[in-house]
C-alpha cells in the first residue's frame, strides 16, 4: 500500500480509522497485555497454553489472632529513629570487630575481607566506582 493511498484512505475514512489501536481505544473487556506479565504462550492456531510456573504466587501468612490493624492512621506520629548512615552502619557492624583485633595484635589493614571489605569490584552486578560512592 502506497504513501498516497494511505492519506487518501485516511482523509475518506477518517483519521481516527488510521490511528494506532490500543487499549484506550477498545471495549473495557479489550486487553493488549500492557503492564502485565502474560501467565502462558500463544500456541499455533491462536491458542493460549498457561504455563503454572508462570503464574504469581501469593504466599500469605495465617493471621489468626494478630491483633494490628492494616490501616496506619495518617495522624500517627512520626518515628523516633534517626535515618541510617553509611557511617552508624560501620560503627554498629565492623568498628566493634576492627577494634577487637587491633587491640589482641591481630588487625592486618591487607586483610580487610575479613570485616567484610572487598578489595575489587570484579564481576560485580553492580560496580561502584569513585563517582557512584555516596557522598
Amino acid at each position: 500500500m502506497g504513501f498516497l493511498t494511505a492519506v487518501t484512505q485516511g482523509l475518506v475514512r477518517g483519521a481516527d480509522r488510521m490511528s494506532r489501536w490500543t487499549s484506550k481505544r477498545g471495549p473495557r473487556t479489550f486487553y493488549k497485555s500492557r503492564g502485565a506479565k502474560r501467565t502462558g504462550v500463544l500456541a499455533p492456531g491462536r491458542k493460549f497454553v498457561q504455563i503454572k510456573e508462570m503464574v504469581p504466587e501469593f504466599v500469605v501468612p495465617d493471621l489468626t489472632g494478630f491483633k494490628l490493624k492494616p490501616y496506619v492512621n495518617y495522624r500517627t506520629p512520626a518515628g523516633t529513629e534517626t535515618p541510617l548512615t553509611a557511617r552508624a552502619l560501620f560503627l554498629e557492624a565492623v568498628a566493634p570487630a576492627i577494634e577487637k583485633d587491633f587491640k589482641k595484635g591481630a588487625f592486618d589493614p591487607d586483610r580487610l575481607e575479613k570485616y567484610g571489605f572487598e578489595p575489587t569490584q570484579e564481576g560485580k552486578l553492580f560496580q561502584l566506582y569513585p563517582k557512584n560512592f555516596p557522598r
